[in-house]
């Protein structure tokens, strides 16, 4: 069955947000996938940073 309309569960990339600041290279992302639905605007966690070695807050990038 052909799928139709836009997809509501659609995948999205995850930045660190204090990574830039820190003046460090490299940066955190994650993968994870929302419900476009449910949550419209821009999803926010807090995964861990391997570069900085700490739980930072990492935000939805387009």
């Amino acid at each position: 069955m052909a799928k139709k309309g836009k997809e509501a569960r659609v995948q999205v990339i995850l930045e660190c947000t204090e990574h830039k600041d820190s003046g460090m290279p490299g940066t955190s992302r994650y993968i994870t996938t929302k419900n476009r639905k449910n949550t419209p605007e821009r999803l926010e966690r807090r995964k861990y940073n391997p570069i900085l070695k700490r739980v930072t807050v990492h935000r939805e990038i387009k």
